[in-house]
């Protein structure tokens, strides 16, 4: 089991910045990849990027791609997403989640589908 709880989402403006942070609990979080989703009002949930347990990182969706950047902590069971340059259309719900399947420790997935454990999400709110 994997509990994960996403914290530091908030109302910004246009070219400013977030970090997001999603803090596991309950399986060794170094034994798994985890990846940054988020939902916008009436679209469907969109994969940002993700991270291997040994911190490799997948492309980054084009619409983020050099101004998001995932990291992890292995030591403080801890995922980061820094956001910059935000825009309104990055408003959304930013999930955290898990995907414990063994084989994806070192080649973390880009489906929704293969994720098993999600956090509550937080909101992201950015004006223009």
């Amino acid at each position: 089991q994997v509990q994960l709880a996403e914290s530091g989402g908030g109302l910004v403006q246009a070219g400013g910045s977030l970090r997001l942070s999603c803090a596991a609990s309950g399986r060794t979080f170094s034994s798994y990849a985890m990846g940054w989703f988020r939902q916008a009002p009436g679209k469907e949930r969109e994969f940002i990027v993700a991270v291997s347990v040994n911190s490799i990182i997948t492309d980054y969706a084009a619409s983020v791609k050099g101004r998001f950047t995932i990291s992890r902590d292995n030591a403080k069971n801890t995922l980061y997403l820094q956001m910059n340059s935000l825009k309104p259309e990055d408003t959304a719900v930013y999930f955290c989640a898990a995907d414990t399947d063994y084989s994806s420790r070192y080649y973390p997935s880009t489906i929704t589908g293969n994720y098993d454990y999600w956090g509550q999400g937080t909101q992201v709110t950015v004006s223009s």
